[in-house]
């Protein structure tokens, strides 16, 4: 992954390639190209925001507010709570793929590298296919992954990390855990709550379905299904880490379209104006 710094100082480079897009001088120096130095400003705008919020969401998860001794209550709290709501049992779900290495590795894989890539190609395509529906879905992005890293300030273990679930740590097993760079301890393996790969997942499906008009644009219903299906066998997150994702991007989804509505009926009101109806016959 990229380091929150090297995400930062990205930001701070397309910031200001963006304001000196946008200050004028480059487009009124070669006028004819005036329309593509404002589509790469306004790409030079997103992009670094982007990029800051891959870097504050590095960067929060480096450390806890908390310290980490309840981390692991609060994983057995929530193991707990699925089974009194009747959850399917993620240790039962892991052991049906187990005996196969190569179904493993992928999933391991899928967890590691491509949220990321996902979420960034949908917002680009937005930019350059949807423009009027791109600020809605990177409103979303931002108000969810700024109130999950809140949430994960406080430590919550992940089932892997939680020996009486009986839950196999798959990339470990396999070589291929993003936390081994670490060479120990990493706060980050103690922000399991909520699941920011299921919300992005679930923001890259709505996207598609609300915005696309090609008849198959429902297969990507199937994108956060799977992603749960993928942090769960391999032990990143419970049930209710993902559930309580989809929740937030709901709930992020309702506040924005309130506040849509607030504004237009804001927008609506003021003094009417009547038109003035004169006698037609006084025209000279």
């Amino acid at each position: 992954m990229l380091p929150w710094h090297y995400a930062m100082a990205a930001a701070c480079g397309l910031v200001i390639a963006a304001a000196v897009i946008r200050a004028g001088r480059l487009a009124a120096r070669f006028p004819r190209h005036a329309g593509a130095w404002a589509l790469w400003g306004g790409v030079a705008w997103e992009s670094a925001l982007l990029f800051g919020l891959y870097g504050l969401w590095q960067f929060a998860g480096s450390f806890t507010v908390m310290g980490t001794s309840g981390a692991l209550p609060r994983a057995r709290w929530l193991w707990d709570a699925e089974r009194v709501l009747y959850l399917p049992s993620e240790t039962a779900l892991q052991r049906l793929i187990l005996s196969h290495p190569m179904l493993v590795q992928a999933c391991n894989l899928y967890y590691d590298i491509l949220h990321f890539p996902l979420l960034g190609a949908c917002l680009i395509w937005l930019y350059a296919r949807h423009r009027a529906d791109y600020p809605r879905i990177r409103t979303t992005v931002a108000l969810f992954t700024g109130i999950s890293l809140l949430i994960q300030l406080i430590p919550v273990a992940p089932p892997r990390l939680l020996p009486s679930t009986g839950m196999v740590d798959t990339a470990v097993q396999y070589g291929q855990s993003v936390y081994s760079w670490a060479g120990g301890f990493d706060a980050d393996e103690f922000s399991a709550m909520p699941s920011v790969h299921a919300g992005w997942a679930l923001i890259v499906a709505i996207a598609v379905i609300t915005v696309s008009r090609s008849r198959w644009r429902w297969l990507a219903a199937a994108y956060p299904v799977l992603t749960l299906l993928v942090v769960v066998v391999t032990a990143n997150h419970f049930w209710l880490d993902g559930i309580v994702a989809g929740f937030l991007v709901v709930l992020v989804l309702v506040v924005q379209r309130i506040a849509r509505g607030l504004r237009s009926g804001k927008s609506s009101e003021g003094p009417q104006i009547k038109p003035v109806r004169g006698d037609l016959s006084m025209r000279s």
